[in-house]
């Protein structure tokens, strides 16, 4: 009788293993949140089949760079139009940069967040507020400063989100209304636009390895027993969630819309809470060195 199997482990590929090098010739991407992270890997992807970009953050030293990397790697265009997604005007002032420089408008991704971990009691109503702005309204005004573009282009969101807000996670509960509210906006936009030729469609990232979000939400020291707990048996990576941004707004995604795609590996079908539970109610004082971050 043999021994127990090793567990499969396979690994994400570029885009351009599978789709043609040239399906977004012509097209241009605006994107929040696109000076790293999940979202400057998605923007890339876009480029390296094609598109044109915009990005917009706050950090403009950081943007900067990042447009110039996203230009040198790709070979295409990427300009920074740095603003805050809170401020309605900034938001207008980035999207009519970036079709003053490109002369249209396809395709936009609301990435924009804002996060920190802390037990709802903790939660200031100023701080609770302040991530309601940046991940909701901040792509409401996104998706209002875009929308006239978007329909001339027919052309497609994509909402960046999360699965926080689909089982419930301790300490996480300001980002997950801010998610939930973008999900059902999400919706909205997609049955309202879609008479347009208007796309809108929820990207959901499970843990993706490399971002502030996966370094917060992983206990110290936690690392592997995550990884054994995704039936996949591996963190995502960055390309996981920009293969979903190259499908669903290239032609083959064409009959998508309003629709929320988990890429999680499997996650939500094997719950649990990545914090210790329940100590993360009973005990936070105890609990509150094994991540970072937490607002205690």
């Amino acid at each position: 009788m043999s021994g127990p199997s090793e567990p499969y482990i396979g690994r994400a590929v570029p885009s351009t293993t599978t789709f043609k090098d040239n399906i977004f010739a012509g097209k241009v991407i605006f994107a929040t949140g696109g000076g790293s992270g999940i979202v400057y890997k998605m923007v890339e992807a876009v480029m390296r089949h094609g598109a044109s970009a915009g990005i917009m953050g706050r950090k403009v030293d950081r943007l900067t760079s990042a447009a110039q990397s996203l230009s040198d790697t790709t070979r295409q265009k990427c300009i920074p139009t740095p603003g805050d997604v809170r401020n309605y005007e900034d938001v207008v002032k980035a999207i009519e940069a970036t079709v003053k420089q490109f002369g249209r408008l396809d395709f936009v991704i609301c990435g924009a967040a804002g996060n920190f971990l802390a037990p709802i009691e903790n939660i200031s109503p100023k701080g609770f507020k302040t991530v309601i702005d940046i991940d909701l309204l901040g792509t409401y005004h996104t998706v209002k400063a875009s929308l006239d573009h978007l329909k001339k282009s027919h052309g497609a969101y994509l909402h960046v989100s999360a699965t926080l807000q689909y089982t419930g996670i301790p300490w996480q509960a300001a980002p997950s209304s801010a998610k939930a509210g973008v999900d059902a906006l999400s919706q909205s936009i997609a049955v309202e636009m879609g008479p347009f030729g208007v796309r809108s469609n929820v990207v959901a990232p499970g843990m993706i390895a490399g971002t502030e979000g996966a370094d917060r939400l992983t206990p110290k020291g936690g690392e592997d027993i995550i990884a054994t707990r995704i039936p996949l048996q591996r963190v995502g990576e960055k390309d996981d969630i920009a293969n979903m941004a190259v499908y669903l707004f290239s032609d083959a995604g064409a009959y998508c819309t309003g629709t929320k795609f988990v890429v999680d590996g499997g996650s939500m079908h094997f719950p649990g809470p990545w914090l210790p539970y329940p100590d993360s109610s009973l005990d936070q004082q105890g609990i509150k060195d094994l991540v970072m971050g937490s607002k205690l």
